[in-house]
């Protein structure tokens, strides 16, 4: 009798030695994902409300010499099937732009360098400047809020076309054409003071109040490449846009 419980118990063991031996594979078929200690700062951050262009902005402690690998850490997990493209600013930082906008109002959700991050969206406020019409139209969550006469680029200094964001605000900024590479001797060099100025490139390229060329604005394009409004509809813009906020400039 005693041998015939040892068996019994024998065999308990094995059984119980068998369910623990799947359920341990089972954890280690889903494998918790290790943080990209390369990834130093992430923005848009989640305490952050920003257009609905912004890009995700990955830095790195040191130069990344896999990027592929890198571009694949960087998924967005919400809104599902949004996709890309990256642009390496530095060794050490790329730039994810996504397709098309993302959803205004919303939260977005992603998977970086292995670890979830988020950020919010505030209203769509889009503008439009169209050069060869020489207006500039903002839209706010899809509905025209304001047309604007605008002067762009002359032929010599061309405004460039694109899909541009909003890169900060300033109010005022001293704009220096040396910065461009025309010395103020120059028969097209300035230093001027400006009020609300909007960037849009890292380049130069503003959305600024022009009260020298407002007798143009919507009939000529005589700027050195920045997007002139008047002082009023430049107050406007400033006060309504934000960082991330997209600019598309169409020919």
């Amino acid at each position: 009798m005693r041998h015939a419980l040892r068996v019994t118990l024998a065999l308990l063991g094995v059984a119980t030695l068998t369910l623990g031996g799947s359920t341990a594979v089972g954890a280690a078929a889903v494998p918790t994902p290790k943080p990209d200690l390369n990834v130093v700062s992430v923005q848009p951050t989640g305490a952050q409300k920003v257009g609905v262009g912004h890009p995700v902005v990955v830095n790195y402690r040191t130069p990344v010499t896999d990027r592929a690998a890198a571009e694949r850490s960087i998924r967005v997990v919400s809104p599902a099937a949004m996709t890309g493209s990256y642009d390496w600013v530095s060794p050490s930082t790329v730039h994810f732009v996504p397709d098309e906008l993302w959803p205004a109002h919303s939260q977005i959700k992603l998977m970086v360098g292995g670890m979830p991050r988020s950020f919010e969206t505030g209203a769509s406020v889009v503008a439009v400047a169209d050069v060869s019409a020489y207006t500039f139209t903002v839209s706010i969550d899809g509905v025209v809020a304001r047309q604007m006469p605008a002067s762009m680029g002359k032929a010599k200094f061309p405004t460039p076309i694109g899909r541009f964001t909003v890169l900060g605000k300033e109010n005022p900024v001293v704009m220096d054409s040396r910065t461009i590479g025309i010395p103020l001797d120059d028969p097209e060099g300035y230093k001027l003071t400006v009020n609300y100025a909007v960037r849009i490139t890292w380049g130069g390229v503003y959305v600024h109040s022009a009260p020298w060329s407002v007798g143009s604005q919507g009939y000529a394009n005589v700027s050195h490449g920045c997007i002139n409004l008047s002082p009023d509809n430049a107050a406007w813009y400033y006060n309504n846009v934000g960082l991330g906020d997209p600019v598309v400039v169409q020919a």
